[in-house]
């Protein structure tokens, strides 16, 4: 039998997954952040939409999309009697807006910005994360 000789690349396959999905989690993180800001919002100042944002931990290898808004979570999860999971307030309320109105709600529908943006990215996120793994080991 021939001589075989064996070639350890693990450390460099390792090195080049890693770019890879730090690579891919920016481009996806970024992806669903500009989806979220289309997505169906309910615009009064801008300021909500406006705040969508994205963070990548690249030693955690996971990306965060979000708001730091408070109004962002009632979009999101709905309040009052509204509320996604049935844990509002029952009962209507008053409230002063900023430009010192008086109204009275039962709450706020959630619109759910951020589930809409990735339950439509989804498909085309998942592909892009096999593109971007053959391209990386294909070459």
């Amino acid at each position: 039998m021939g001589n075989v000789e064996f070639t350890d690349n693990r450390i460099k396959v390792e090195a080049a997954l890693n770019d890879a999905v730090i690579a891919f989690l920016y481009e996806a993180a970024g992806e669903v952040e500009a989806q979220t800001k289309r997505a169906q919002t309910r615009v009064d100042t801008g300021q909500t939409k406006g705040a969508w944002t994205h963070h990548v931990d690249e030693d955690k290898g996971e990306a965060v999309i979000g708001n730091p808004l408070e109004n962002a979570i009632w979009e999101e999860y709905g309040t009052g009697e509204y509320a996604l999971k049935g844990n509002g307030r029952k009962n209507p309320w008053v409230y002063k807006d900023e430009r010192g109105n008086w109204h009275t709600t039962h709450g706020k529908k959630p619109l759910r910005p951020l589930q809409k943006a990735f339950d439509k990215t989804k498909s085309k996120i998942i592909k892009r994360l096999g593109s971007i793994l053959n391209q990386t080991f294909s070459e």
